[in-house]
């Protein structure tokens, strides 16, 4: 069996973060585990609190799972701090991990703030160049590029740039309004389109770790790139379809609207 690594924040409503992760490879037919980097204290209105994992205790965390069950992908959600982003990338590198997918986490989709403003930049630094792939939607990837993006034109520009300047692949989420549900990614100086239809589902609370975790999913299974996003939006956009409504805010989706067994 195929294995895959979570490194980010939990979520105590089970939408988003670790809990989404987990849910999202393990019906995509890997084995989950985890490195919690923050405690949270959240659900679909909003994040009340945040306590962070020490870089020590994280770094534990990971030698734990890389020196008994390696795993064949990494995906990298919510890190809010320098100083746990330089513990990753360190590991990360000591162990040679492979299929880093990164997740550029940085505000909620309540709306509210994930990572500190210093830890952008580190993140870019670091994480960036082990990554396989990094997901940023718009806002996130008006951040990391520096340009503008209004257009799928502005959205071209940004990804290259991204892409260029840290030698990595970029998944460029059109989900912000721009082109629909259409993403963009680059990759080995080439561009391919991702087109799909936007569900009309205001529970959204974990799509973009949700996603991020189903191309983990799949890089791990031995999917090239191009076919791992693919099948993850595939998954995604069954999750949204299944249309689950919990929770006064942006609730979470059906992560094992798929699961067909006795045990369900």
């Amino acid at each position: 069996m195929k294995t895959a690594l979570s490194i980010a924040g939990s979520d105590s409503c089970g939408g988003a973060g670790i809990q989404a992760d987990i849910k999202t490879m393990t019906v995509n037919g890997v084995y989950a585990m985890s490195a919690v980097t923050a405690l949270t204290a959240q659900n679909t209105t909003g994040v009340t609190a945040i306590q962070e994992a020490t870089p020590e205790f994280l770094k534990q965390q990971l030698d734990a799972v890389f020196t008994d069950i390696f795993p064949d992908a990494v995906k990298i959600g919510m890190v809010s701090s320098s100083g746990l982003i330089r513990v990753i990338a360190d590991r990360l590198r000591f162990y040679n991990a492979k299929n880093i997918v990164v997740d550029p986490v940085m505000v909620s989709t309540s709306e509210a703030k994930l990572m500190q403003t210093e830890a952008v930049s580190t993140l870019a630094k670091e994480l960036l160049p082990l990554a396989a792939v990094v997901t940023p939607n718009i806002p996130e990837a008006r951040v990391l590029s520096g340009l503008a993006i209004e257009t799928p034109e502005e959205m071209e520009n940004a990804a290259k740039a991204i892409g260029d300047k840290y030698n990595c692949a970029v998944l460029l989420k059109g989900g912000h309004s721009i082109n629909d549900a259409n993403d963009l990614l680059y990759s080995n100086g080439s561009f391919k389109w991702f087109e799909g239809k936007r569900i009309n589902n205001p529970n959204t609370h974990g799509t973009g770790c949700t996603l991020s975790s189903a191309i983990a999913s799949n890089l791990a299974k031995g999917y090239d790139l191009e076919t791992a996003v693919q099948r993850s939006k595939e998954y995604i956009s069954g999750a949204l379809a299944a249309m689950l409504n919990l929770g006064r805010g942006s609730g979470p989706m059906n992560h094992a609207f798929d699961l067909n067994s006795k045990f369900a």
